[in-house]
């Protein structure tokens, strides 16, 4: 996984677990983590992840991940997945994502995983580097651990 793509994944995991509002409290919490960043590259890093601002219960704005109505943020998702992840599994109406790297990868795929909106999933859960998708039903598992394998067709880096 390249330094750009870690810092992404951080970048979306930061936003999922924290009340970002401006450019500055994400160069921050990057700079807390390890990431020696300029706002430069946050705002590209912003842009490339189609990252928003929306208005929470609160009255404030913060940075959330746009819906997956764009190319570009399949692309992405394409991007991370095929650089996190290391197996896909289900078991009756749940999959069962294993990721590489440990620390708050699963975090990062899974918040991309929710923004494409698949059919047929009621939810996700990320612990540090697994992920578990609840779907409707076994055969949308089913389905969906086969677009997810399709997605390895040529690399051969999943199981």
């Amino acid at each position: 996984m390249t330094l750009k793509t870690r810092r992404q994944c951080k970048i979306l995991e930061l936003i999922q677990e924290k009340d970002i509002e401006t450019q500055e409290d994400l160069l921050r919490y990057l700079c807390e983590s390890g990431y020696n960043v300029t706002q430069a590259t946050i705002s590209r890093d912003i842009k490339e992840l189609r990252l928003v601002k929306t208005l929470d219960h609160n009255g404030k704005y913060k940075y959330v991940s746009a819906k997956a109505d764009a190319p570009a943020t399949s692309s992405q998702f394409f991007s991370l997945f095929i650089n996190s992840v290391a197996s896909v599994d289900y078991a009756m109406n749940t999959v069962c994502v294993k990721c590489h790297f440990g620390t708050g990868t699963a975090q990062a795929v899974c918040a991309a995983i929710d923004t494409m909106q698949w059919d047929g999933i009621v939810g996700t859960i990320a612990g540090e580097d697994t992920i578990f998708i609840l779907c409707r039903t076994e055969n949308a598992a089913a389905t969906l651990v086969g677009e997810f394998r399709k997605l390895f067709s040529n690399s051969n880096q999943i199981n």
